[in-house]
């Protein structure tokens, strides 16, 4: 009993270096990917900020349509436009 107990205890630590191994030469290979996929978690929470506090954006549209009139229609009709491909978009998928 004792020697199937040493066995199983020699091959659950060799078990224990080669996933550390692994681990190693995983975030190794990743690791140049590390900045851009932080950067895009960032922006990521942003968007979810945004979409949870509508009253900021409409705010900030409401204040460019007020002093800046033609830009506020020109970010409208770009906003419609990327809605409507969003929304298709999703139809697709």
């Amino acid at each position: 009993m004792s020697e199937k107990l040493e066995a199983l205890e020699r091959r659950q630590r060799e078990l224990i270096v080669q996933a550390n191994r692994e681990r190693k030469a995983f975030g190794e290979h990743f690791e140049a990917w590390e900045r851009p996929l932080s950067w895009a978690d960032k922006g990521m929470d942003a968007v979810h900020f945004l979409k949870s506090n509508p009253i900021l954006w409409t705010s900030a549209f409401a204040a460019l349509a007020h002093y800046k009139p033609k830009i506020a229609s020109k970010v409208l009709a770009v906003g419609w436009g990327a809605m409507k491909i969003v929304k298709s978009a999703k139809k697709l998928i």
